[in-house]
């Protein structure tokens, strides 16, 4: 029964009901029945009044805003503490402003957050960092985001001048970047910031700490003396900065191959609001370029002040990706085809052919007459069309490996398809004969839709069907590559006791002051030594050696974490198989992540000794140069530089440039040579710099992900001598170059060789007097003997007797190792003259 049908009310008139259902709601709001609220299991209930048991109905605010605004102002209070020291310990006009706005603005916010909380009844805490209470007791200010230990601000109070102005911005960078991780942390809970105005001043607290960040960094930067610390921007004409390394060529992008109307990748620039004052005469209104003339403006890496930039970027589609080499031929990846050159007789490639086929992200290999390529992206196609596909299932998408019959590099031709549940990010050719080639694949992305391609299954849990946790190994038949599959799916990363699939890293970060970092339900790279039967794997969360005995069923050996890892991304061994160098591509790429403030074991290489088959870390090396925020900088590709009796590595760091380093001292690897670049754009954070940089038959080659091609030549210096330069170039590398597939080099017996290695010991100091000269001279003379192809038996006898009295045999220092190495190339020289 409704009220309106109710006796009492059914012919009262409309004005009475109102009353009537008033009285009603008064009479319920008196009721005399209990409110209760029930206790935990075993605990008596309680009996709330109304005001009690409607609290809750309170949402203007939360638990978590009351927390921030009583943690915030302990952590402002700290920055206008740091702030007070300025005056006095410099006078750099930069770091005055700074301390200024500091000053101004937070102690403002100090007063706004304590009326917030006054205004609401809430307790308030002291601006003055007293090591009280922070989500509670047990907890200090002192351990909030960002916030500097007592310690660092005594030491910052005793620091003066330039060393002053460093550790104020390193201290006030990490406590803005504190301050925005709280307002970001706090944006997470459910329900917080309800409160418009507080709403309001989180937003501009977060705008205005990441705007001065930025500024602070470009000032910390600019009191590096390092060159590569202040280059100039530029698309076309950026300024460089170099050690050790010539830049003997730089190839742009082929037609085709780049957007003619926005080579440099820019984000599209949103039109200039016009004025629309009623009153304003068209003499008065302002005269606006258009878009056009902008992008004019962009090409070289400037733009107006007043540019106002889409918050969306263009799509990786014209960028450049991975190379291979074979023969005299150089391959390109991109993310919408792949570029053939011939390398001439000066290393310098020469473009045969262009191939469009897009579907990032584009990872080469050569085998033979066929190219191997990966394709990941939803929008690639199995006709390589460019119309990409918007259908979430389709029989025209392919996401896995291509294969090209590349015997003619004029036109090369898709010759087999491989689809693959995660499309493959990476690969790595292990073995390859007559008959076949076998691949291991690494997919990334997302798991496709069963009805699209059969048998993929998603992180369904107890299913373990999921193509989760897996890598694929693929079989190519050389004779028919169309008849390419997959022949396994192991599961590599299981736990052997209980047999789960996700037997390793679960995702998350490693306690405080840790990085999160993704779970290990894939590999990135895996590289393949087959000599040793080793490969190692950057598999997200962990680094992870496998043996490979037999290439179609790989087992793991041994993993480790790093704290510091956000994303295991890439592994290089040396030459002998003895070590592995792994990178961090902390920021995935894409972003800032080598500002002078950003610590210098995250986004590194991390180096480990394999002993007795297990991974044992040694050393981090990350480059020294501060970069500006508008540069991605991270770990990313590289490879092996065979100078002999050394481990030499050529590291890409995207627009960190590329760093030659020394890692010989597993744990004190040493930067011996650079290249570097301004940023593309002034202001605005482009997707550029190198993708790999590898060494191959005595050049560097780097593929720059928005400007093209550049090849190097080393220079001699202090930490390499041209005899060491000259032996690289001899050494032979098979005449093939895959990433991810490695082979240990091999020298001939040449004098040259044995010359690098007395230039070592000389270097040591561990040569004893006067025999680093006869040992010249008798290879000097033995080179010109080997040239005109006679023989000097006198000679030969000589350098054996020189070679027994350097042979320490048993000997582990690493200076009696290169003696070892040194007599044992003496001797292959001297059966040479015989």
């Amino acid at each position: 029964m409704t009220i309106a049908s109710h006796p009492l009310v059914r012919n009262l008139a409309f004005g009475s009901l109102t009353v009537m259902m008033t009285s009603l709601a008064s009479v319920s709001l008196a009721q005399d029945a209990p409110i209760v609220q029930p206790g935990a299991p075993g605990q008596s209930a309680r009996t709330l009044t109304a005001d009690e048991a409607t609290d809750i109905a309170d949402t203007s605010y939360s638990l978590d805003d009351v927390l921030f605004m009583q943690n915030m102002i302990p952590h402002h209070a700290q920055a206008v503490e740091m702030a007070a020291l300025v005056e006095g310990r410099t006078n750099k006009e930069e770091l005055l402003d700074v301390a200024g706005r500091i000053d101004a603005s937070q102690a403002d916010e100090i007063k706004f957050m304590q009326d917030w909380l006054s205004d609401r009844g809430e307790r308030l805490t002291p601006p003055k960092n007293d090591h009280g209470s922070m989500h509670g007791e047990g907890h200090h200010h002192s351990m909030m985001e960002g916030m500097a230990t007592p310690q660092q601000l005594e030491d910052l109070a005793d620091a003066e001048s330039t060393e002053f102005d460093r550790l104020f911005l390193e201290l006030m960078i990490a406590h803005h970047e504190g301050a925005v991780t709280m307002v970001e942390r706090l944006t997470d809970q459910p329900g917080s910031a309800y409160d418009p105005v507080l709403y309001e001043f989180i937003t501009d607290v977060k705008t205005d700490q990441v705007a001065e960040i930025e500024r602070m960094n470009a000032v910390l930067g600019s009191l590096s003396t390092d060159p590569r610390a202040t280059l100039s921007p530029g698309f076309e004409d950026a300024e460089q900065a170099s050690m050790n390394l010539e830049l003997v060529a730089s190839l742009s992008k082929p037609a085709g191959f780049f957007d003619p109307k926005n080579p440099s990748g820019l984000p599209p620039v949103k039109p200039k609001k016009e004025n629309k004052a009623e009153d304003m005469s068209d003499a008065d209104a302002p005269d606006d370029a258009d878009v056009g003339d902008e992008t004019e403006d962009r090409d070289d890496g400037q733009s107006n002040d007043d540019t106002q930039w889409s918050d969306r970027s263009p799509l990786l589609s014209f960028s450049n990706t991975d190379m291979a080499f074979s023969g005299d031929v150089m391959v390109a990846g991109s993310y919408h085809g792949f570029n053939a050159y011939k390398l001439q007789d000066d290393g310098i490639p020469k473009l045969l052919s262009s191939v469009v086929c897009p579907g990032g992200q584009g990872d080469v290999s050569i085998v033979g007459d066929l190219l191997i390529m990966s394709v990941e992206q939803t929008r690639g196609r199995v006709d390589c069309g460019l119309q990409g596909i918007n259908q979430d299932v389709s029989d025209e998408r392919f996401r896995g490996l291509r294969i090209f019959d590349v015997s003619d590099w004029a036109a090369p031709v898709q010759v087999g398809q491989v689809q693959t549940c995660r499309g493959s990010h990476t690969h790595s050719v292990v073995t390859s004969d007559e008959d076949k080639i076998i691949v291991y694949n690494s997919g990334t992305s997302s798991i496709r839709d069963e009805e699209e391609l059969a048998g993929c299954v998603g992180n369904v849990p107890g299913d373990d069907r999921t193509a989760l946790f897996r890598i694929d190994v693929v079989e190519i038949p050389v004779a028919d590559p169309s008849k390419a599959r997959i022949v396994d799916s192991p599961t590599v990363f299981a736990d052997p006791e209980t047999g789960r699939l996700a037997g390793l890293w679960q995702g998350g970060d490693h306690g405080d002051d840790t990085q999160d970092t993704g779970q290990t339900n894939h590999c990135h790279d895996i590289t393949v030594f087959p000599e040793a039967n080793l490969a190692a794997g950057a598999c997200s969360g962990n680094g992870i050696i496998f043996d490979i005995s037999d290439p179609l069923k790989p087992t793991r050996i041994d993993e480790v974490v790093d704290k510091g890892f956000a994303y295991w991304h890439s592994a290089t061994f040396n030459n002998d198989g003895t070590k592995v160098l792994f990178t961090d591509e902390w920021g995935g790429g894409s972003r800032a992540r080598c500002r002078a403030y950003d610590p210098k074991d995250w986004g590194a290489d991390a180096i480990y000794d394999i002993n007795n088959r297990e991974l044992e870390f040694k050393g981090y090396y990350k480059m020294p140069a501060p970069q500006t925020d508008s540069e991605n900088c991270v770990a990313h590709n590289g490879s092996i530089i065979p100078v002999p009796g050394r481990d030499i590595f050529a590291q890409a760091w995207y627009q960190g440039g590329l760093s030659v380093i020394d890692f010989t001292d597993s744990a004190n690897p040493v930067e011996i040579a650079y290249f570097d670049r301004g940023p593309i754009h002034k202001d605005k954070l482009v997707l550029g710099g190198y993708w790999s940089t590898y060494w191959y038959d005595g050049k560097i080659y780097g593929t720059e992900i928005a400007r093209g091609l550049d090849v190097f030549s080393l220079l001699p210096s202090e930490y390499l001598s041209e005899n060491e330069i000259a032996a690289a170039r001899l050494a032979n590398q098979g005449g093939v170059f895959n990433p991810q597939q490695q082979f240990s080099v091999k020298w001939p017996a040449d004098p040259v060789i044995a010359l690098a290695y007395i230039d070592q010991l000389e270097r040591s100091e561990s040569m004893a007097e006067g025999s680093a000269d006869e040992l010249k001279a008798a290879l000097d003379k033995a080179r010109v003997t080997l040239n005109s192809r006679e023989t000097d038996a006198e000679l030969s006898e000589s350098l054996q007797s020189m070679a027994a009295s350097l042979n320490t045999s048993g000997a582990d220092a690493p200076a009696n190792k290169k003696q070892i190495a040194l007599s044992d190339t003496l001797n292959a020289i001297a059966e040479r003259l015989n």
